[in-house]
């Protein structure tokens, strides 16, 4: 049986130059649109560590010195929010844990960067502009982040 997921997590809006966002489509959830989302594998992981973590392993995308996309492409927005586990996803986390600390990050990478999905968590992928990308989220708190990345990037 796999651990209880710890219940803080990063969400990491991809984003080029343009404004334009990466979208991914849950495999779990037909039509549930959303930023690279994940959790912690461990208490002590610092958060950036998870973010690029959750980058690659949904996207393919590899934030590192030397990459296409290099680690100072990754910021951190000193943005968090704690929301109620959707209770779809609920068994995931301990008995009793009925929320969650999202921590949020911007992700700045080229125009075409290629993008390989983990069909075991995810379908379809879409670049959209930020504003489009905002009103398809499913999660509200997504749909906000985004909303604040014009603000976040000048």
């Amino acid at each position: 049986m796999k651990p209880f997921k710890i219940p803080e997590s990063v969400l990491v809006v991809i984003y080029t130059p343009a404004l334009d966002v990466l979208l991914i489509e849950r495999a779990d959830a037909e039509n549930f649109w959303q930023s690279v989302t994940g959790s912690k594998d461990r208490l002590d992981e610092p958060l950036v560590e998870t973010a690029v973590r959750e980058v690659f392993e949904e996207t393919g995308i590899r934030v590192a010195n030397g990459s296409p996309v290099p680690a100072a492409a990754l910021s951190d927005w000193q943005h968090e929010i704690q929301y109620n586990i959707y209770p779809r996803w609920a068994h995931r986390y301990a008995p009793g844990v009925t929320r969650n600390t999202e921590h949020w990050f911007g992700l700045c990478v080229p125009e075409n960067t290629a993008v390989t999905l983990s069909p075991r968590e995810h379908v379809a992928y879409a670049w959209l502009p930020w504003e489009a990308a905002a009103a398809r989220c499913f999660s509200p708190s997504n749909g906000d982040a985004i909303r604040q990345l014009p603000l976040r990037v000048r």
